[in-house]
């Protein structure tokens, strides 16, 4: 239990308590909240049984009296927690002091992760509710920058090597990919493995159920009338707890959204450079970026997305332990590092993804770099193309390509020297190819900025296929950003 009931900056308190994180995604795993959900969850379970006389009218109409989140008493609850040691015993002894008829058919039958487990589950739910909210807002904000500059022209980079012509607005389809992924990943994982304990007991066999409805009902009876209730489904099987194994589900797919954030955030990050000089978070016009070179124009909302997308990508190895560590029917070493590890893999993605959304909704584009470093490496991959014509007019192929290699490597060391690349003027005033293709066709193929490929067509087609159809069936969470749809 809390060794203090005082929470302030005189003492050590968790970054995403106040500097990171929302309000939303903190208020779904607070203390209160979490309570809160215990007292429904107990009610729920009231209400059932009062429907086999276990529980009479006058019992549920106190018990409902005392479940929202104002009648929670932490102080209360922690002062029974210091002596019994038992964190949900203490709050169902404090509900049970504010509701003196109904308080003495609390948790009948129940167990405590019949109340935790569901409570984890619904908390879940609503946390990737929001995780998913901020995605489809990043996919938006992506999609705009996609159509925008689905035909600009600038150099890919491969090894962090100067390669082929790409567009921009290419390059932010494949991270939009990647949200799209993310996006199908919770969609997935929402349908098919986000199931509650339900109603089960301590072993999972519900035969504490059983001993209490007698020949009124079936166990199952019972727990599908208050998972009804609390809109959950449920695995048809457990032992004292749910699966773990969702867990790492759980955490493995966070993990796979800080991936895609972290890639996002790198790769912008390294564009910023001067040495590249093609794109910029947004940067503040009173922004320190050190304290000691006041020139500086570091990219320090990026750094903080990666740093913290790189932490969460390393807890699924927790989840992974706890789950095939949970020794038969239930041990409790996973309790602990479950209230720190979970909450904190959902608040810091929240985080990121707001971060996200926020640069590449405001991203800076310098289309003055884009062109100089197109004009100054694109060339070089443009060969390509003479290379093909040649081989159409007849040439050999190897021939053409040591020849193109050769002068290649030429005008690559006046670019290392600081130089113009003169690969251009070497490439038009060689005898055989000057000779085989016309000036004025050189001239064109040497344009990189038409050797895109099927970059523009591929992008519309993306945006059009598979972007717009997933805006459509989330539209009315786009453009939310403090209040939270569910």
């Amino acid at each position: 239990m809390p060794k203090e009931e005082k929470f302030d900056h005189h003492t050590f308190i968790s970054p995403l308590t106040w500097r990171y994180g929302s309000k939303e995604m903190r208020k779904v795993f607070s203390e209160i909240n979490t309570r809160t959900y215990w007292r429904k969850i107990w009610l729920s379970l009231a209400e059932a049984q009062s429907s086999y006389g276990l529980v009479s009218k006058e019992e549920i109409k106190d018990l409902k009296s005392k479940v929202t989140e104002d009648h929670i008493d932490l102080k209360r609850s922690h002062e029974i927690e210091g002596k019994i040691r038992h964190d949900l015993m203490s709050e169902i002894k404090t509900y049970a002091e504010q509701a003196p008829i109904g308080g003495g058919k609390i948790h009948l039958g129940a167990t405590s992760a019949d109340i935790e487990d569901n409570a984890d589950i619904i908390k879940f739910i609503q946390a990737l509710d929001i995780i998913l909210t901020r995605l489809v807002n990043s996919l938006n904000s992506l999609s705009n920058n996609i159509t925008k500059y689905s035909d600009l022209p600038c150099i890919a980079w491969t090894h962090l090597q100067p390669a082929e012509p790409t567009t921009l607005g290419y390059r932010f389809a494949n991270y939009a990919q990647d949200i799209l992924l993310d996006i199908t990943s919770i969609k997935n994982l929402k349908k098919d493995f986000l199931k509650s304990k339900g109603l089960k007991g301590a072993v999972g066999t519900s035969a504490g159920y059983k001993q209490l409805l007698k020949e009124k009902a079936n166990p199952r009876n019972l727990e599908a009338k208050v998972m009804q209730q609390l809109g959950l489904d449920v695995f048809p099987v457990t032992t004292q707890t749910y699966p773990r194994k969702v867990d790492h589900l759980i955490l493995s797919v966070l993990s796979s959204i800080s991936q895609s954030i972290h890639k996002f955030g790198l790769d912008i990050r390294i564009l910023q450079s001067p040495v590249f000089g093609e794109l910029s978070e947004p940067l503040g016009k009173s922004q320190v970026g050190s304290s000691t070179m006041a020139f500086k124009q570091n990219p320090i909302t990026l750094e903080r997305m990666c740093s913290l997308a790189r932490y969460v990508s390393t807890l699924p190895n927790v989840t992974f332990m706890n789950a095939s560590f949970n020794i038969l029917e239930r041990t409790l070493d996973d309790s602990a590092n479950r209230r720190i590890i979970i909450p904190e893999a959902f608040l810091v993605i929240d985080e990121c993804l707001t971060l996200y959304n926020k640069i590449i909704s405001n991203i800076i584009i310098n289309k003055v770099r884009i062109k100089q470093n197109l004009e100054r490496f694109g060339i070089f991959a443009a060969t390509e193309a003479i290379l093909m014509e040649m081989v159409k007019k007849g040439e050999d192929r190897q021939n053409i390509h040591e020849k193109i290699r050769l002068l290649s490597f030429k005008a690559w060391e006046d670019v290392a020297n600081g130089k113009e690349n003169p690969l251009k003027y070497l490439i038009m005033n060689d005898p055989q190819i000057k000779g085989s293709i016309s000036l004025v066709m050189l001239e064109e193929l040497l344009n990189s900025s038409n050797y895109t490929g099927d970059a523009i067509n591929r992008t519309k087609l993306f945006v059009s296929k598979s972007i717009e159809p997933i805006l459509l069936k989330y539209k009315e969470r786009i453009g939310i950003k403090s209040k939270v749809y569910y």
